[in-house]
């Protein structure tokens, strides 16, 4: 496919993610690019990506390899929608949402959760700029940081929204994720973190893991409201209600019969609708996550004391930052099927060497 790069979005540890024009049909959207011998976690995004399909999750487009500036350049292309994130959103509506449209993400985002759960995801880094909006309604994205459910691996995450579990270096699956939904639902409601009283990495992370606290309820949520985010917010994981579980909740009942199906409507019918789609992949503060491709945040193992496992959470840091290239150019890159291989796609001879080297570490995507 040919296609038009535009300025950037965004721009993160590793990853800048740009907008981009398909010069055929003119279709929009955004394409998170990283150099080819430091693509490994963009394609993991990309295993993930495009193996699952939702309304309530950002659709996949596809993936190529280029040659920009000398350099040999992986582009994951994704769904980009005009209206930001979740955290955009609550910030839009005066820090804080109603409980009519809290109810209404809620049920989108486990909606989707549900789905990924189904097919053995966990997503390992929910929160509410994680969540984009748009014309149809709330979806999932950022896959950076998911993993399949079976597979061991190291932590990763953002500290503020981690479980209990998760913070003291002990598992990470679906359970963790429905933490993770409960703490976005704090933000919806109040404007403000989980734990809006910690200043750092540290201190949260043994707060969550170690101290036996919850996060403060938000006190203008109504009963149902606030028995939803009880079975949410369990300290034991085998106590917090699964995705299903909680869409049969009082709390969202009447939501998801009268929306949902409008919701998957509208989203289907504004594939092309421009998001913001931001790699979120680092983390210098409480609110950022690190994902996989950075080091080992914390081994999967209860064996590590607990001071090792939070050095190792609060060791990385990285400040974000913010490109606009307002020129744009034109890219000829070449297309990717699904089932193709890295090496399938490289049409530049003199790379191949190189490309081999990263072949070594990402075997396909």
């Amino acid at each position: 496919m040919d296609w038009t790069r535009g300025h950037a979005i965004g721009h993160g540890s590793t990853a800048t993610v740009s907008l981009a024009t398909s010069i055929q049909s003119g279709d929009v959207f955004a394409v998170k690019s990283v150099e080819l011998l430091q693509s490994e976690f963009l394609q993991r995004e990309q295993q993930i990506l495009s193996s699952i399909t939702s309304p309530f999750i950002v659709s996949y487009k596809g993936c190529d390899i280029t040659r920009e500036n000398s350099k040999v350049m992986y582009n994951l292309f994704l769904e980009y929608m005009p209206s930001g994130t979740l955290s955009n959103a609550i910030q839009a509506h005066g820090g804080r949402l109603d409980e009519s449209s809290i109810r209404n993400y809620t049920c989108q985002i486990l909606r989707g959760l549900d789905y990924i759960h189904l097919n053995g995801l966990v997503h390992c880094d929910i929160k509410s700029s994680n969540i984009l909006v748009g014309l149809g309604g709330a979806k999932i994205a950022d896959f950076g940081c998911a993993k399949r459910v079976e597979k061991e691996g190291p932590i990763a995450g953002t500290p503020m929204f981690m479980a209990p579990e998760v913070a003291r270096g002990e598992e990470q699956g679906f359970a963790s994720d429905i933490w993770a939904l409960g703490c976005a639902i704090i933000e919806m409601a109040s404007g403000s973190t989980p734990w809006h009283n910690v200043n750092d990495p540290v201190s949260i992370i043994y707060r969550v893991g170690y101290s036996g606290h919850l996060p403060d309820f938000p006190s203008c949520l109504s009963e149902q409201a606030s028995d939803f985010l009880d079975k949410c917010l369990r300290r034991d994981p085998r106590e917090r209600w699964t995705a299903s579980q909680l869409l049969k909740h009082p709390f969202l009942v009447g939501e998801r019969n009268s929306h949902v199906a409008k919701q998957i409507q509208e989203s289907n019918s504004s594939s092309n609708s421009p998001t913001s789609i931001l790699d979120q992949c680092f983390w210098s503060s409480l609110d950022e996550s690190e994902s996989l491709h950075n080091s080992v945040l914390v081994p999967p193992s209860s064996e590590s004391p607990a001071s090792e496992r939070i050095r190792g959470l609060s060791s990385l840091s990285g400040m974000p930052g913010w490109d606009w290239d307002e020129s744009w150019t034109t890219i000829r890159g070449v297309s990717r099927d699904e089932g193709d291989t890295i090496m399938d796609c490289i049409e530049f001879k003199d790379d191949i060497v190189s490309c081999r080297k990263a072949m070594a570490v990402v075997r396909s995507c």
